[in-house]
């Protein structure tokens, strides 16, 4: 398992967030994002892309049929605390420098690509969907567990508010009020197996509450 040297013109880096995001993954994970994870991963075989690797919480939670994990990450630290998570990998996994936008892979490569919590903070959603179906051998699978737009007219309120204020700037870029179902859909994907769920759970209600898990499919 191994990573590959990085190219700057492939790092985003975010530099203060990305320590404040590593420190809060295992409590996240407490908080129940570590079942999440099993239940975004579960369906998935073969080869499998993972945009936004983060610092590689999915890693040791790949199933036995995954033959590898190509993971992309922009940001320069999280990257580095991905490249040792890959070390202990439930299977091979390789780290590489990219962006969702231009994933550095050939065409149709990958039997699955996942979006764990990284779409929110991707500027372009659309290309990056796009990209998705692209690395995607026909059938293949998108799976993604995406900040998503609130049910509630209250609520998509203050998703608005916070995204044009304060909220991406005090969260590497993150923007909670987006549609990764009518991206992917756009670029292409038939959305199935859609869950609306609240995360955290037990916490009080955020802009980044909402979410959405499913599985989105490459046509073929």
């Amino acid at each position: 398992m191994a990573a590959e040297k990085v190219s700057s013109v492939q790092d985003r880096p975010r530099r203060l967030f990305s320590r404040f995001y590593a420190s809060m993954s295992p409590r996240l994970d407490d908080e129940g994002l570590a079942a999440l994870r099993d239940e975004l991963l579960a369906p998935l075989t073969g080869a499998v892309v993972e945009v936004g690797a983060g610092p590689g919480g999915n890693f040791a939670r790949y199933p036995s049929a995954v033959a590898s994990v190509t993971a992309v990450e922009p940001e320069p630290y999280l990257r580095r605390l991905a490249t040792a998570a890959a070390r202990d990998a439930a299977v091979p996994t390789t780290v590489r420098a990219g962006v969702a936008e231009h994933l550095p892979l050939p065409d149709a490569c990958a039997d699955g690509v996942v979006f764990c919590l990284v779409l929110c903070s991707v500027p372009d959603q659309a290309a990056a969907a796009t990209e998705a179906a692209r690395v995607l051998r026909p059938g293949g699978i998108v799976r993604f567990l995406e900040h998503g737009r609130a049910d509630t007219l209250g609520l998509r309120m203050l998703q608005r508010v916070a995204d044009a204020t304060v909220w991406p700037l005090l969260t590497g870029g993150c923007h909670t009020s987006t549609d990764p179902v009518a991206a992917l859909r756009a670029a292409g994907f038939v959305v199935d197996d859609v869950r609306r769920l609240r995360f955290p759970a037990d916490r009080f209600t955020q802009p980044s509450t909402p979410h959405v898990l499913g599985t989105a499919r490459l046509p073929g």
